[in-house]
């Protein structure tokens, strides 16, 4: 007679491999919003980037489609629990919207239509970590999944990846965005679990 450990369930199959601690998987895409969806036509859409004072690049819809774009194939992690892997983006790198911006401000506060906002460390948003998207599985991005575009992080928890994004503001110091000024933890590490500000 075998002896087997007391809770040994056997290997993980490959896809639990990739989840981080507390997570399980969906093939739905859920909608989590905190309030309204805003519809943003792309004729009053823009991009912009600000140091607080000045505007130091700006895009409309035409001038951002026309910036060289990538395909990307991420895992993404929510802070409900829920996790998607494989998912399929189409965006425009931060590394190509920030190339010609100086800064040594550290951090960048990201604003979205609709007055929601995310920050997040420039070390974080640079190197093929971060990109505003347009499209999802091939589509154009759906509003209700932040439309016509979204900020997308996918190594942190995804309200990181902030919806009908518009600008980023560099900043010097840290400071919490919308979910970070309610007790989510300032950075929102999946893989260390950092939900709440308390852990």
């Amino acid at each position: 007679m075998a002896i087997i450990s007391r809770g040994f369930a056997g290997r993980r199959s490959a896809a639990e491999a990739k989840l981080p601690p507390g997570q399980y998987l969906t093939s739905d895409f859920p909608v989590l919003s905190a309030g309204p969806t805003p519809h943003i036509s792309l004729d009053r859409w823009e991009f912009t980037i600000d140091d607080g004072s000045n505007v130091l690049k700006r895009w409309d819809w035409k001038s951002f489609r026309e910036l060289p774009t990538e395909t990307i194939t991420v895992d993404i992690h929510c802070v409900t629990r829920w996790s998607k892997l494989g998912t399929s983006w189409e965006g425009v790198s931060l590394d190509v919207l920030l190339a010609d911006v100086k800064t040594d401000l550290s951090y960048a506060m990201f604003r979205s239509y609709g007055d929601y906002t995310t920050n997040l460390p420039m070390k974080d948003v640079i190197n093929k970590q971060a990109w505003i998207a347009f499209k999802f599985d091939g589509a154009d991005l759906a509003p209700e999944h932040g439309g016509p575009a979204r900020l997308l992080v996918p190594h942190l928890y995804f309200w990181k990846s902030a919806k009908w994004v518009k600008g980023l503001t560099l900043m010097p110091q840290d400071k919490p965005g919308f979910w970070e000024n309610l007790g989510y933890h300032i950075y929102g590490d999946p893989w260390l679990e950092q939900r709440y500000s308390d852990q």
